[in-house]
């Protein structure tokens, strides 16, 4: 098992397929390599195995590397959050072909589970621990939103969704944004000392996205592949494993919501 798990950090291909090209899979690093890497790990053997395409896991160390890296069409595959999928369909032309089922994505802001903290007010001065500065519901947004109810805060940014919410947990912070899906999925002894004190409207969830250069056989192969999961105890399993229900296909225009709140954080990167 360690041996996989090592393998999946440093994308290396562990499994022979049809098809001997490896495809890159990026994922957005809300976790740590080693906790995506556990989650999807799984999921992208039973993809490879259904496509005849291996899929090979990609990460960043951080979401601001992870941009640079879809930036330059770096993944042939990735799942992005939704404020990114509606940059990069721009630069490189990312195309998503799936989302999650049944699924709107609310941004949270957590606390500590004893805190008196009842109120975003109270908030008011505060430090707090963020993802990213463009992580969409876990960051974009609830500052948005504290800015519009006039709560001045200093955001800090600690790379990763877990590593807010440890940060909270340990008392370094008295809040921090994070997404329900993720808070889910930490370890049970920091969502344990949590609780969600705010939670953000719902917009159209994660993105999974074809880079436009690959090949439109091998895509319909992957899109197919990961709708199967649907289909099987096995693959409904794999998917409860990063708190899916379900995955469904997903159009360009499913994102219109976000184009709608008109952020300009990464407009920059478009004409580098």
């Amino acid at each position: 098992m360690k041996g996989i798990l090592l393998s999946l950090i440093l994308g290396i291909a562990f499994t022979s397929y049809a098809h001997a090209r490896d495809i890159t899979f990026g994922i957005v690093p809300q976790q740590s390599a080693i906790t995506l890497a556990n989650n999807w790990g799984p999921i992208l053997e039973y993809v490879s195995q259904q496509s005849g395409y291996n899929l090979v896991f990609r990460t960043a160390k951080d979401i601001p590397e992870f941009e640079g890296r879809v930036l330059t069409g770096e993944y042939d595959v990735a799942y992005m959050n939704p404020y990114h999928y509606t940059v990069f369909h721009q630069k490189p032309g990312y195309q998503a072909f799936a989302k999650q089922k049944d699924k709107r994505i609310h941004g949270i802001l957590v606390v500590k589970k004893e805190a008196s903290i009842s109120s975003l007010e109270e908030l008011d001065g505060a430090r707090l621990a963020f993802p990213s500065p463009a992580a969409f519901a876990a960051s974009v947004v609830p500052r948005a939103a504290l800015k519009n109810q006039g709560i001045s805060i200093t955001p800090q940014y600690v790379s990763s969704h877990d590593s807010v919410y440890l940060n909270v947990a340990r008392d370094f912070f008295v809040a921090g944004g994070g997404i329900e899906r993720t808070l889910n999925n930490t370890n049970a002894d920091v969502s344990e000392q949590l609780r969600v004190l705010w939670k953000t409207p719902g917009y159209t969830p994660h993105a999974f996205a074809f880079h436009p250069d690959l090949d439109p056989e091998v895509a319909d192969a992957i899109k197919a592949a990961f709708l199967s999961l649907n289909d099987s105890e096995k693959g409904r399993t794999l998917l409860g494993n990063i708190s899916f229900k379900g995955i469904e296909s997903a159009q360009d225009e499913d994102w219109d919501d976000v184009r709608a709140l008109n952020i300009t954080l990464l407009q920059h990167l478009l004409s580098e």
